[in-house]
């Protein structure tokens, strides 16, 4: 799934989770409860990977530039969000 999707599907959740808090009279709850999500979101997408994705990355390696390139740029500590990027480019290269 690509950032910018998840971003939009993001907002437009927190819109409307804020319009049902105008509706309730409960504004304060619910905008606290939307920034503690986007927070926690952030938070697991930048959180770094398991050991046995280095593992995978490292069976990546060596197949094409273009994954090698995105490799190197993510270490030493590679996140979530990197690692989706990186299986993302091997993906589509493996087609080519």
């Amino acid at each position: 799934m690509n950032l910018i999707i998840v971003l939009i599907s993001g907002t437009v959740l927190s819109i409307i989770f804020h319009f049902i808090g105008v509706y309730a009279d409960a504004k304060k709850t619910v905008w606290t409860v939307i920034i503690l999500l986007w927070a926690a979101a952030v938070s697991i997408a930048m959180s770094e990977i398991k050991p046995k994705g280095y593992a995978e990355i490292e069976k990546m390696k060596g197949n094409n530039p273009q994954t090698d390139l995105l490799i190197i740029q993510a270490q030493p500590k590679i996140s979530i969000y990197e690692m989706l990027e990186i299986k993302k480019s091997f993906a589509e290269n493996k087609k080519k």
